[in-house]
């Protein structure tokens, strides 16, 4: 079905996905506006399927470049593919968006449409809360990212270049996709980081082949679920059988939907000794840092203002952030 594009009526922000009224967001929205001195804004979702056409994408963003009240946006799930499929509609593009080859983040100033990858900075935001100081240089522990997606791009460049830990770096880095290209573009990019960093790319057919890889991976390491199964797709990169790593920190990107991964995780704390963590603190810095850029802000990553934001958001969604 083709989208219909209407003119804004009052500042707005898009938020382009794939089941965007389901997330928290819109009922936090509202609150966050009106602490933050921009009650007249507005957030509307834009949803797309999995891997839309570039026409898709493109009719989406010239839209928001042209309409004069419509302020910017933020992207999930769609963030390669609409960078890709809509580059020369950018009038600038950030370091990090250039690097990575993804936009996260759509704002306009002076009347350019910039492009911006804002995930390193929220990924590395969350990571760094809850991982202890050192984590790496203590633990020569690794990491298994599954999925190859803008997120997990992300990730790694955190993992792998972060001026905050310099020295403090996982011994080795593991990731898999079911999409040989995508491991191939991320391999790509990579190669641009200039890390000594060993780093394993793995083709896998299905959840069993991610068993294989949890059993390789040493004490302590940290396994990421960024494939967006549980919230974009049902399931979990892993099967009931899986072993995750003793002492292993397990982090499930999402924090809404059906979270099988982190169900399956949760059955192993005592077992096993886990500490996981769910997406909740990532989609408060996610959404944070975009709703600063997009409407000009000065909106803190820490301190009482932070935890204010963090306070009414709970209050907003927090009880039903597990609902599908």
């Amino acid at each position: 079905m083709t989208q219909i594009y209407i003119p804004a009526t009052q500042p707005t922000m898009y938020f382009i996905g794939v089941s965007t009224g389901r997330s928290s967001i819109m009922k936090v929205f509202p609150r966050w506006a009106d602490y933050l001195g921009i009650s007249d804004a507005q957030l509307k979702g834009i949803d797309f399927p999995l891997h839309a056409e570039s026409a898709a994408y493109r009719a989406a963003v010239e839209f928001i470049r042209s309409d004069n009240l419509s302020q910017g946006a933020l992207v999930t799930t769609h963030k390669i593919d609409l960078f890709s499929a809509c580059q020369d509609l950018f009038d600038e593009v950030d370091p990090h968006a250039q690097r990575l080859g993804e936009t996260s983040c759509l704002s306009k100033s002076q009347g350019k449409l910039i492009c911006h990858a804002k995930d390193p900075i929220s990924v590395g935001l969350a990571l760094d809360g809850f991982l202890s100081p050192n984590y790496w240089q203590k633990t020569g522990a690794e990491a298994f990212v599954i999925g190859a997606g803008g997120s997990s791009i992300a990730t790694t460049w955190h993992l792998l270049c972060s001026e905050k830990n310099r020295g403090n770096r996982p011994s080795r880095i593991l990731v898999s996709d079911r999409q040989a290209s995508r491991l191939a573009e991320m391999r790509r990019l990579h190669a641009g980081f200039n890390s000594e960093v060993p780093i394993e790319y793995l083709k896998i057919t299905g959840a069993a082949d991610n068993d294989v890889v949890l059993g390789r991976a040493r004490p302590g390491s940290l396994v990421v679920n960024a494939t967006g199964l549980g919230k974009d797709a049902p399931g979990s990169p892993v099967t009931d059988a899986a072993v995750f790593p003793e002492n292993g920190i397990i982090w499930e990107f999402n924090y809404r939907g059906d979270l099988v991964f982190l169900r399956q995780a949760q059955a192993q704390i005592d077992a096993r000794h886990l500490q996981v963590e769910d997406g909740w603190t990532y989609f408060i810095h996610g959404w944070t840092r975009v709703i600063a850029e997009v409407f000009h802000l000065d909106i803190p990553v820490c301190g009482t203002r932070f935890d204010q934001l963090c306070e009414i958001a709970a209050e907003a969604a927090k009880p039903s952030k597990t609902d599908p």
